[in-house]
């Protein structure tokens, strides 16, 4: 008996040892080309964050104002906005070979129109520019009469 349970665990451990085979086969998926896509961009008075999307919503590239080396309150400025829009639009129409974008703003930072010239400069046509600031409607409950 102990020779059986022997050969019945040799084939399991062969199994094993092909497992790990099998996973380091798998390679690196490679790049997708994405001929259009989305852009957000979140424009706040302390930053500014640039994402391109495809029209599915995965992020291809992101970059932001104090991911670029601004720190403080040159984060919220125009030039840092300009300059991290160009960083993803250089990686987007390099790597993806994105030649058209619809935008999508939200915020009412300095950065806004910058990140948007931003990639109109770098060689991508911009479709449409979508506001999607959020708006207050109504605002907060008031407060209710004092109980005494």
């Amino acid at each position: 008996m102990a020779e059986d349970t022997t050969v019945k665990t040799a084939p399991e451990v062969e199994q094993a040892a092909e497992a790990p085979k099998a996973a380091a086969k798998r390679g690196k998926k490679g790049k997708r080309i994405v001929q259009a896509g989305e852009v957000h961009i979140q424009a706040t008075f302390n930053n500014t964050i640039v994402s391109v999307s495809d029209k599915t919503g995965s992020i291809i590239a992101a970059s932001s104002a104090g991911a670029n080396g601004f720190r403080g309150s040159k984060k919220g400025t125009a030039y840092a906005a300009q300059i991290a829009a160009e960083k993803v639009a250089e990686i987007a129409k390099r790597d993806h070979g994105m030649s058209s974008v619809d935008v999508y703003v939200k915020g009412i930072g300095l950065g806004r129109d910058s990140a948007i010239r931003a990639f109109s400069t770098m060689g991508i046509s911009i479709n449409s520019i979508t506001d999607v600031t959020p708006v207050p409607h109504g605002g907060c409950r008031p407060k209710g009469e004092r109980k005494p």
